[in-house]
């Protein structure tokens, strides 16, 4: 029997870019299935004027404009729950991982601030947010992709979403500290390309040990930075 769904709240100016996302392939199965329950909010819904603004200019001037305080201190306190966790997508938050993956699976009620222009009132973050991720070195329009990058990495690992056991998983990238080794489908040539003849072989300890030579060929190669 499952238990009670995480719940992922996502503050957003743009709602409109993730809901096709989530209402399709994997998100919309974990949904459907009670594994997870979404919901998307429009930050300018608690704007107090007329043109729902949502941002001003800076104080001590520079370019762009910051996103005004009051409306994600409403927004968070109207959604909060006792043991939500409050995520701030931000380019200078800590750099994204499979371990944080993991760990948030194991939350209760996650909330999204994905924020747009200059960036947000540091107030935002002094007072209500527990975590800061970013996806990358690299900085995008505004937070909202990034959130939907961590809600399918997240969702996807939540018990009996990808189903066969979820040994899915197990030999993923990342998910034992290496990246994965090459995998091969049919036919078994293709263009003058063979696959390894030891993934014919049946002999199941002789392919193990190939997986586990490639896989740490490929990260010494590509990402030697995880073997330290």
């Amino acid at each position: 029997m499952m238990g009670s769904p995480l719940k992922i709240d996502v503050i957003t100016v743009f709602p409109a870019m993730l809901r096709g996302f989530l209402e399709e392939s994997m998100l919309k199965r974990a949904s459907e299935m009670g594994a997870v329950q979404f919901r998307t909010v429009d930050l300018r819904d608690f704007a107090h004027d007329a043109r729902r603004t949502a941002d001003d200019k800076p104080y001590g001037g520079g370019p762009g404009m910051i996103m005004k305080p009051e409306l994600w201190f409403e927004a968070v306190e109207t959604l909060r729950t006792e043991r939500a966790r409050v995520i701030l997508m931000t380019p200078s938050g800590n750099r994204f991982r499979q371990a944080a993956a993991r760990r948030l699976t194991g939350e209760h009620h996650l909330i999204f601030l994905c924020g747009h222009y200059e960036g947000i009132d540091e107030r935002v973050r002094e007072a209500l947010v527990t975590d800061e991720f970013s996806i990358g070195d690299y900085v995008l329009t505004n937070g909202t992709l990034p959130a939907a990058v961590i809600i399918d990495a997240v969702v996807r690992l939540l018990p009996g979403v990808l189903g066969g056991g979820d040994v899915a998983v197990q030999d993923e990238s990342f998910s034992n500290g290496l990246l994965e080794y090459p995998q091969y489908t049919r036919p078994a040539v293709y263009r003058g390309l063979k696959i390894p003849g030891v993934l014919q072989s049946g002999d199941h300890a002789a392919v193990d040990s190939w997986r586990a030579r490639q896989a740490l060929d490929r990260t010494a190669r590509r990402r030697p930075d995880l073997l330290k």
